[in-house]
């Protein structure tokens, strides 16, 4: 059976994460003196990213909430002991910076343009609803999807089947007729392959490894390809670079 919708991660997938979130820190720890304490800009902002992932990854697997995540991460990062509200307050004139650097890639409106009158489109995310759901309103895209699920509502994340499977059902589809789009090879491609969707998982730097599985998800560095693995008549995918 044909694919009849595309199911989405937002970050890194649609829109540039790392570039806001490397843009909107650096401008943030410029505003609050931090910068002495390393050696270079660099240092830091890598020094955040191994925080970010870290604490991250305690919320994906349930040991965290959304917003503790987020406090424990201002903490760690600062080596202190803050309060919930000093936590609060740094993270979110962090939010000011990074919000200012916010862009979608630039071939994301053109795919979503392509595949708006063949497939239906949603989204899933590890993140949350409030988050994300404002996230698309401000990059002008809220409107292209019909279902937006998110983690810290649905009680469970990516790469767990009943992740995908909450998207498929809100579709009222069958795994088999969705396809998945993102960024991660194991939390988004091999999750949404092993739920039983068409995964696609996009490597737009192609920096990451990834051993060649039959099974195993679509790898393509441009969403520009995505129309061709669909099957869509568009004229507008092109062959994949990868695979």
């Amino acid at each position: 059976m044909s694919i009849r919708a595309v199911v989405w991660d937002v970050d890194d997938t649609l829109f540039d994460y790392t570039a806001a979130d490397r843009a909107g820190m650096r401008e943030h720890l410029r505003a609050e003196g931090l910068l002495d304490a390393y050696d270079s800009v660099e240092q830091a902002l890598v020094r955040w990213r191994q925080v970010t992932d870290a604490q991250w990854a305690r919320f994906s697997a349930g040991e965290a909430t959304f917003q503790g995540q987020r406090r424990d991460r201002v903490r760690v990062f600062l080596g202190a002991e803050l309060t919930d509200a000093e936590a609060d307050r740094w993270f979110e004139r962090y939010i000011g910076h990074y919000e200012s650097a916010w862009a979608l890639f630039p071939d994301v409106v053109p795919v979503l343009d392509a595949l708006a009158a063949s497939h239906r489109h949603a989204v899933l995310s590890n993140s949350s609803l409030t988050v994300q759901d404002r996230k698309l309103r401000v990059l002008g895209v809220h409107d292209r999807f019909e279902v937006i699920l998110c983690a810290a509502e649905l009680g469970v994340s990516k790469p767990e089947a009943g992740a995908f499977h909450a998207a498929c059902a809100a579709l009222d589809l069958a795994p088999h007729q969705v396809a998945y789009v993102g960024d991660h090879p194991e939390i988004d491609g091999r999750g949404a392959a092993d739920a039983g969707l068409l995964s696609v998982w996009i490597d737009r730097d192609g920096a990451r490894t990834s051993e060649d599985d039959p099974g195993g998800p679509h790898r393509i560095a441009s969403l520009a390809e995505l129309p061709a693995i669909l099957g869509s008549d568009t004229r507008f995918g092109a062959p994949s670079t990868f695979r």
